[in-house]
């Protein structure tokens, strides 16, 4: 048990669950406008439904990458002079479809496309469509967050304590988390730019597992994070009184979806 509980550890869980929170607003906004299509009488147990269901699925899928990448050492085929297990080629892929994605994301918050939110119909949904529809959506959204969780923890306990707590956190206060992020849009777009640091962490992992480790790369890049992290915090005290923060692209909670999000919560 002592040996969760070591530095490395705990500053990747720290990490961790911060990112999941920042990066998983979206989330919350997609289902709570869906949410908000159903009677009030049934918003709460489809609130219920869905951080149940996101905990569930996300822990199966942290379990099935964690048999992943226990496949080390385990070569499946040699190319380039290296020979590649199964754990590297997640990592490979993990990592390249990371900053794919994470590109694609930083393009749409600040170039501009159609929201995906503008794609979702206002009209009444029936309960059983709702939780199809909520279920789908945090399907497509946990994927990112498990591979951020692979190129973060080491330990599946880690990771899964890390992501259900920042489930628990996204559940009590979405609303006030996703108008503190709106408020500050650098958070978001910092905390994009961490997921392509992970993403390369991976891709340098899955071709030199070894030589990843005797470098400590990650710790490089936990204290690239946290510099980062604390200048911007200090910008953010410096500047709040006089210089207007951009406005991102993005769909955020209204006053009216987060008073109905207080009470669902409550």
């Amino acid at each position: 048990m002592e040996v969760l509980f070591t530095s490395e550890n705990l500053i990747s869980f720290l990490v961790l669950v911060i990112l999941e929170i920042v990066l998983g607003i979206d989330n919350v906004i997609f289902v709570s406008i869906i949410m908000n299509r159903l009677p009030k009488a049934l918003q709460a147990k489809a609130r219920f439904i869905w951080m149940v269901t996101g905990m569930i699925t996300r822990t199966i899928l942290l379990f099935g990458l964690s048999w992943l990448l226990a496949q080390k050492g385990k070569p499946l085929f040699s190319a380039f002079g290296k020979e590649f297990d199964l754990a590297s080629l997640v990592m490979l892929a993990g990592g390249l479809f990371l900053i794919y994605k994470t590109v694609k994301e930083i393009h749409h918050k600040l170039e501009g496309e159609a929201d995906m939110a503008a794609g979702i119909s206002t009209k009444p949904l029936g309960f059983g469509n709702a939780v199809a529809q909520i279920m789908l959506i945090d399907m497509v959204f946990s994927f990112d967050s498990i591979i951020t969780a692979g190129g973060t923890a080491k330990r599946v306990e880690v990771m899964i304590a890390a992501v259900v707590i920042a489930m628990i956190v996204m559940f009590l206060f979405s609303p006030r988390i996703s108008a503190f992020i709106h408020r500050h849009p650098t958070l978001k777009m910092l905390a994009l730019s961490f997921l392509v640091m992970i993403g390369f962490v991976l891709l340098v992992e899955g071709w030199d597992s070894q030589g990843t480790h005797d470098l400590h790369l990650k710790n490089y890049v936990y204290f690239a994070m946290a510099f980062s992290f604390i200048v911007e915090l200090l910008n953010m005290q410096m500047r709040k009184k006089y210089v207007a923060p951009v406005q991102l692209r993005e769909p955020h909670l209204s006053d009216d979806t987060a008073h109905n999000g207080s009470d669902m919560a409550h």
